[in-house]
């Protein structure tokens, strides 16, 4: 398959400096992208003169991950896969060949993801991603690896290739036939959990998503966002409610008109309490905006569900009850 490993950049020369030597040696059977999202810090400069193989799409302001990527990759003509990795990300040796072997071997994978490991910590797995991810009866991501706040040491319990329900974005291999059918990311989330709903809409369109622990790369993590920051907090609250609004079926989108409302309340006054007032505020800019979308996400809503082929693997329990009753690691959780 004709493969292109595409980078979206936004002022991370250090990243690219200190990542893409590693990215290009381990990496000789596909095309290294560098996509620039308006980056004022030299990085296309430096790229130009020390990295001249690599090929660079150049867009003229930052415009997210979401819209960032959806631009690039429009740009790509005649390649059979895309695999988006984040600028703070170190592969193994071999960590593009088994991606690329699920796609060939099974026509209904679209997506397939590694295992992401801390690259700080080597022995942890990656809280964003760690080996594939699910979300809750109510929305709340988690992963095999990473409950909550807990994250755990790899000790090689998770080394089964799997459907999973959704993929870390920082290192994301799709078909890309299957990316331009669904029209890419949600624009308008910017950043966090485009890739959860892009995944569900991949699971609604009949197809599947997989996690191949034999490929293996190490994710910094944090290298756009601080996960104190205000705005990371309202963005990963209102996509995940517009997310849920765009895909869940009735059942569960019933459930968490009446649940959400009380538990992301709850969710600002610890906010508050901690004296994370901007946090606190972003819960309910988060809600602002939601309910500004409401007429548009009902019209996406009725879109992605018309011809659904099937559902998408929710975990029908609270991952938060369980982790409150002492149920903090995946295999606690939920049976593969």
């Amino acid at each position: 398959m004709r493969t292109a490993v595409v980078i979206l950049n936004w002022n991370g020369l250090q990243h690219l400096q200190h990542y893409l030597l590693r990215v290009v040696a381990t990496t000789p059977d596909a095309d290294i992208v560098v996509a620039d999202n308006g980056s004022t810090d030299g990085s296309v400069a430096w790229l130009k003169e020390v990295m001249p193989a690599v090929q660079l799409v150049l867009l003229d302001k930052n415009y997210g991950f979401a819209e960032g990527y959806n631009r690039a990759l429009a740009q790509l003509e005649g390649y059979d896969a895309f695999v988006l990795l984040n600028s703070d990300i170190e592969p193994t040796e071999g960590w593009l060949s088994p991606l690329i072997e699920q796609l060939e071997q099974s026509e209904d994978v679209a997506v397939v993801v590694p295992k992401i490991l801390d690259d700080k910590r080597r022995s942890k797995f990656e809280y964003a991603g760690a080996a594939g991810g699910f979300i809750d009866i109510l929305g709340y991501p988690f992963c095999r690896g990473r409950i909550l706040g807990v994250v755990e040491e790899d000790k090689g319990q998770y080394d089964t290739a799997c459907d999973v329900m959704w993929g870390s974005g920082a290192a994301f291999c799709c078909r890309a036939e299957v990316f331009n059918r669904l029209g890419g990311f949600a624009k308008e989330f910017f950043a966090h959990q485009e890739e959860i709903d892009l995944c569900w809409r991949v699971w609604l369109s009949g197809s599947r998503v997989v996690a191949e622990p034999r490929s293996k790369v190490y994710h910094l993590g944090g290298a756009t966002l601080s996960t104190e920051s205000p705005f990371k907090t309202m963005l990963n609250h209102r996509n995940n409610l517009a997310m849920l609004f765009r895909c869940a079926s009735p059942a569960q989108r019933a459930l968490v008109a009446v649940m959400r409302p009380i538990l992301d309340f709850a969710a600002a006054m610890s906010y508050l309490v901690q004296g994370k007032k901007g946090n606190a505020k972003a819960v309910w800019q988060a809600w602002r905006d939601f309910i500004a979308w409401h007429k548009r996400l009902s019209v996406e809503r009725k879109t992605i569900r018309r011809d659904i082929k099937r559902e998408a693997p929710i975990y029908y329990g609270s991952v938060v009850v369980r982790y409150i009753f002492g149920k903090r690691t995946f295999s606690q959780i939920k049976k593969l």
